[in-house]
């Protein structure tokens, strides 16, 4: 099993002098108040001026006639701006540094801002509740439900585009590359499990004119797919079977391709081995088990573990309370542990997946 160097990434010591460690804690000390004024300076279009701006920048007085900010304020944005090093000041013009630039043009940035800005946020002053109970104690600023899932279509407009956007970045961005070792399987019919709003059922009807597919999850998100499918062109060809996977005793085995997409990360360790049972005890033996997913330590660069492992945090507070994006050893485990085998194992898919390719054991 392939790992994370952890040498490379400086995890087995300390990395810091005193001087850089204090600098280092007075940034978390007061992330929560700069990640506020970086949503206002781009919320008040001082970013986009700047990058508009170029190299030659813009004074105060020139911002002053583009923003709808009092010079109090638009100055106060400015100072926190040239301390986080978003931007950077030559003689008496404000120019656009390096981390505004991806700020406002890097999508993976941007879609990680707003799904922490408009899903997380608010919720995370509940976290240490969550992580007492095991409960998702934060879900309870949008509304009353055991887990995020059945009321995905519930949240708040902006909320709920901003989850679809981030759950949808890192699918979509696998799925051409994935679709590629699926295909090599000659599938003739894929079971979607946790098919979400239909997209990967989508994509592979749109590459194969004689594949069948059934997605199997909660009857909320069925019920969402189902019109995305029809929408689609391909209510013929891709089906729906809702079922509760931590309830069900059985499972359809007419696939022999199973499919799960940042799925199981939506679970806890027990659960994942329960759902992995469930399969292996209603596939055919001949089926296979595809798996793509996200896991800290197969990422290519630190900060691609780091936003693994906060994301998680959105888990505990939101979404169930008790799953995460896992270390890969721990998906091994469980898949051992419910009677399969890797038969492949791939990394580099798209913004960091991994796809695991399994049969029974």
């Amino acid at each position: 099993m392939k790992g994370l160097n952890t040498k490379k990434f400086n995890y087995d010591k300390d990395i810091y002098t005193a001087l850089e460690a204090i600098t280092e804690a007075q940034k978390i000390a007061f992330a929560p108040l700069m990640f506020q004024a970086v949503a206002c300076m781009k919320n008040e279009g001082i970013l986009a001026q700047l990058d508009n701006a170029g190299k030659t920048g813009m004074s105060l007085d020139d911002l002053m006639d583009k923003v709808s900010l009092s010079s109090y304020s638009l100055q106060l944005l400015l100072d926190i701006g040239l301390s986080m090093h978003i931007v950077y000041q030559d003689n008496d013009h404000f120019i656009l540094g390096k981390v505004g630039h991806y700020l406002l043009h890097d999508t993976m940035t941007k879609v990680n801002f707003d799904f922490v800005k408009d899903v997380c946020y608010q919720s995370m002053f509940y976290l240490q509740d969550s992580l007492a109970n095991g409960k998702p104690e934060g879900l309870k600023v949008f509304g009353d439900w055991n887990t995020i899932y059945p009321a995905l279509q519930e949240l708040p407009e902006q909320a709920k585009k901003s989850w679809f956007a981030f759950d949808h970045f890192y699918s979509d961005h696998s799925f051409p590359v994935a679709y590629s070792h699926i295909k090599d399987l000659n599938p003739k019919h894929i079971y979607d499990v946790g098919g979400n709003t239909g997209k990967w059922a989508i994509f592979c009807a749109q590459q194969c004119a004689d594949l069948k597919i059934t997605l199997l999850d909660l009857p909320q998100q069925i019920a969402v797919a189902q019109n995305n499918i029809k929408a689609a062109g391909f209510d013929d060809r891709i089906n729906g079977f809702a079922v509760d996977l931590l309830l069900a005793k059985q499972l359809p085995n007419e696939a022999d391709v199973w499919w799960m997409s940042q799925f199981l990360d939506c679970f806890s360790v027990e659960q994942i081995t329960h759902i992995l049972s469930l399969i292996h005890g209603s596939m055919r033996d001949d089926a296979v088990l595809c798996i793509m997913d996200l896991f800290w330590d197969r990422q290519a660069f630190e900060a691609g573990a780091l936003s693994l492992n906060a994301s998680s945090l959105y888990f505990t507070c939101l979404a169930n309370g008790n799953s995460r994006f896992y270390h890969s050893k721990v998906f091994y485990q469980c898949l051992n542990s419910a009677g399969f085998h890797v038969e492949k194992d791939i990394d580099g898919l798209g913004y960091g997946h991994t796809l695991l390719i399994c049969k029974k054991r």
